[in-house]
């Protein structure tokens, strides 16, 4: 099985220097790697042709078109069986390729995905916020988690479509605003096989503040809508959680203000939520550091996605004010 990975880069030379040291390690080495610069001002060409040896690799330039059309660019060039996307921020192990490679031997899917670790040069910041997005108390265990909630869709930092799948789908067709969950659905409705690959892990970097781990996730939020306008029936309550969160810590601050009675119950209820995230990451991450600061991770990404969730909702479903989709 010949694989071809395909990397959208847009102004983040160092970064994808970085993943590209991690593919020259891979112990399966039946693989192409195309970078496909999407419009960038600050290049990746002189660092990319230094892997010129190392690598099978090709570079290319296009330009700005956003991250899915930048994936179809490279799909339309590969040469591989099988087509793996990543983000330019992950450091792939060295058993990634030989153990995908294995698992579709035996399962055949369409197209799979993979969980989303923490690596040990990981700051605390950026540890805490991928116990966040992966922890139960905040996504539901849907990212990466054999045991998630409902119908399982790969994300574009860990993902693979076969050519056939390719070749029927024609890739992406939005190319920002939740792209890849529109892909992995659209799949799934023309009757392919999808599958998580528990042990094809990635350490996908985290954003390094809390500021830009907001606007990240307040993205999220707005792109869930934007699937919605395309498969509504894909608009699911637990999506509405971080709508609910945000609703009612909003709540809980008019009813402090204002001493109603029943606020101590609530207040009971969100000291008991914020024990949970703290013990439990404690645990996951044998840090209280690590998770003191998973508490405010999480917030962060709840009100963050339930705010951009709810500006999409008003905007583009109750009062219709944009019918397109992006």
């Amino acid at each position: 099985m010949f694989f071809s990975i395909i990397i959208p880069l847009y102004n983040r030379p160092q970064e994808i220097k970085e993943l590209l040291e991690t593919l020259t390690m891979q112990t399966y080495t039946q693989f192409e790697v195309l970078i496909i610069e999407d419009g960038s001002v600050n290049d990746a060409k002189a660092i990319v042709e230094t892997f010129n040896n190392k690598l099978d690799i090709s570079y290319y330039q296009k330009p700005n078109g956003g991250q899915g059309f930048a994936r179809n660019y490279g799909f339309e060039r590969a040469k591989g069986d099988y087509f793996i996307v990543f983000d330019s921020d992950c450091l792939i192990p060295e058993h990634y390729l030989n153990t995908v490679k294995n698992y579709l031997y035996t399962h055949h899917l369409g197209a799979y995905g993979g969980p989303d670790g923490a690596h040990a040069s990981f700051t605390p910041i950026q540890r805490a916020i991928s116990y966040s997005m992966t922890s139960p108390f905040t996504t539901g265990g849907i990212r990466g988690n054999k045991k998630g909630i409902g119908q399982f869709h790969p994300r574009s930092f860990n993902m693979g479509i076969s050519r056939h799948v390719w070749e029927k789908t024609g890739g992406f067709i939005i190319t920002r605003l939740g792209e890849d969950i529109e892909l992995s659905i659209r799949i799934h409705k023309m009757g392919f096989t999808i599958g998580l690959i528990p042990d094809a892990i990635v350490y996908h970097k985290r954003r390094t503040d809390f500021i830009r781990f907001f606007k990240q996730i307040h993205f999220f939020g707005r792109s869930r809508i934007n699937i919605y306008k395309f498969f509504p029936s894909e608009l699911k309550l637990v999506h509405f959680f971080p709508a609910f969160v945000t609703l009612g810590l909003m709540f809980m601050v008019l009813i402090n203000i204002f001493k109603c009675q029943f606020a101590t119950l609530f207040n009971f209820l969100l000291a008991v939520y914020i024990l949970l995230i703290f013990f439990h990451s404690w645990f996951k991450n044998k840090s209280a550091k690590i998770a003191f600061l998973s508490i405010i991770a999480a917030f962060i990404q709840l009100t963050a996605y339930g705010l951009g969730f709810m500006e999409d909702l008003w905007k583009r479903v109750i009062i219709n004010h944009n019918n397109s989709n992006v």
